[in-house]
């Protein structure tokens, strides 16, 4: 198992590095914004990656439900954790770019104040998961990660559904479907490192979760034992 684990680690490494090379080096520099749209091949790709992982949330938090699997669960939560990583990502790189092209940091669109809130959803889905105490506190997870995947598809259509500032589609017309192919190229690079890394990101936080449930067990089965003498 260790040993697939770091042929995936250096097949990731190997791809950022390939995905680094496609956006900074191959894909040309676009002619408005000039090298600030480089942060393009990120922004997006980390976006695509969040929602992906909370995707995994909404099933694993669905199958927990119906099964209370303990497996379910602990895939539930290291998706939103890597999730939310993304996430801000999306959230830092947004304004980065934003500021030299709109002028302004941030402004109170669908898109980006629907992103702001699946932002805020998830990370209360993990505060709830770590300050909570009590047998149901999995089972109010599960219904909250539910309730706020239906969040992304209202942020992925939000600038087809409202007038935004934010530009057009990538996928699905407007400025994007006239990208370079070399623009194509980089963003699907980075999109398929990314997905590697949040895969890997995601089995690490699974294991590491799982270890902590069976210690958490064993110390209550020691406190039982305690208990009984």
């Amino acid at each position: 198992m260790k040993a697939v684990i770091w042929i995936f680690v250096l097949i990731t490494v190997a791809l950022l590095g390939f995905g680094l090379y496609q956006a900074l080096v191959i894909a040309p520099t676009e002619q408005t914004m000039g090298d600030v749209q480089r942060i393009f091949y990120y922004h997006v790709p980390s976006a695509w990656t969040a929602f992906l992982l909370f995707f995994v949330n909404f099933i694993a938090s669905i199958v927990y439900l119906w099964k209370r699997s303990a497996g379910s669960d602990a895939i539930a939560v290291a998706s939103a954790e890597v999730g939310v990583v993304f996430c801000t990502v999306v959230l830092i790189t947004g304004p980065i770019w934003a500021r030299p092209v709109w002028g302004i940091w941030w402004t109170w669109d669908a898109r980006l104040t629907t992103t702001l809130v699946l932002w805020l959803i998830y990370v209360s889905y993990l505060v709830l998961r770590r300050f909570a105490a009590g047998s149901q506190t999995q089972v109010l997870a599960a219904a909250l990660a539910i309730f706020g995947f239906v969040d992304v598809p209202i942020v992925f259509m939000a600038i087809r559904w409202f007038r935004t500032q934010h530009p057009s589609p990538v996928i699905g017309g407007g400025e994007g479907s006239g990208l370079d192919p070399t623009m194509w190229h980089a963003v699907l690079w980075n999109w398929l490192a990314f997905s590697c890394l949040a895969g890997l990101l995601v089995v690490v936080r699974y294991r590491l979760q799982r270890m902590e449930e069976t210690v958490e067990s064993a110390h209550a089965q020691l406190a039982l034992q305690g208990g009984a003498r």
